[in-house]
């Protein structure tokens, strides 16, 4: 199995509902994203999934969360902007735009990190 990832980042703020301590309040966040693709085989050219094409998916989907306020941007007007959340709305928005392989390579996990030390991974 191969696998590739592509890191990116976008700043935001947001708020978080129902919890009770610090993070309820507004406060931003200069998230990292990574973006990893998993299969079994390689095309003829030695790629499992192109890095650029990969890179110009995943500034397509951060690019309307960047220096937003979450809390007021959709679906996180009604979804918890938790870093969880966030990793899977990447998640389903890149899946929405990657293109067909012929190897059966397919989105494997996105993980947000919210800080150096904290982060949340989404694999369905």
């Amino acid at each position: 199995m191969y696998e590739v990832s592509v890191d990116d980042t976008f700043a935001a703020g947001h708020a978080l509902r129902d919890y009770y301590g610090k993070c309820e309040n507004v406060h931003g966040h200069n998230f990292k994203v990574r973006v990893t693709i998993a299969g079994p085989a390689l095309d003829g050219t030695g790629l499992l999934y192109d890095f650029i094409h990969l890179k110009t998916i995943i500034q397509d989907v951060i690019r309307p969360l960047d220096h937003q306020h979450l809390n007021e941007v959709p679906p996180f007007d009604t979804v918890n902007p938790s870093a969880e959340n966030i990793a899977q709305y990447i998640y389903d928005e890149t899946s929405k735009q990657m293109r067909h392989t012929a190897q059966g390579a397919g989105l494997a996990s996105v993980t947000v990190w919210e800080t150096d030390t904290s982060s949340a991974t989404y694999r369905p």
